[in-house]
């Protein structure tokens, strides 16, 4: 019986193949979807990188509370700094 070139793999070459196949075609939908917008090629916009720039420092220092990047104490200290 022929194998038809897989015979390295056991008979299973073709399932090797098809798997192969798949993350091709997924690369390429990957990179012309996501990869060639806006010069990025990580897949999201970046668009809302521009909105920090816009905030106050004491904006961004609440921000900070609430995400428990920094405690009471310290946004206190702070908070007092900048007014």
């Amino acid at each position: 019986m022929m194998n038809y070139g897989f015979m390295p793999y056991g008979g299973l070459g073709w399932i090797f193949m098809l798997i192969f196949g798949c993350l091709i075609v997924w690369a390429i939908i990957a990179l012309v979807k996501g990869g060639f917008r806006n010069g990025h090629m990580c897949g999201h916009d970046h668009g809302d990188d521009m909105h920090g720039k816009d905030k106050s420092p004491l904006e961004i220092l609440k921000e900070r509370y609430a995400k428990g990047d920094i405690d009471k104490k310290e946004f206190e200290e702070k908070k007092k700094d900048l007014e």
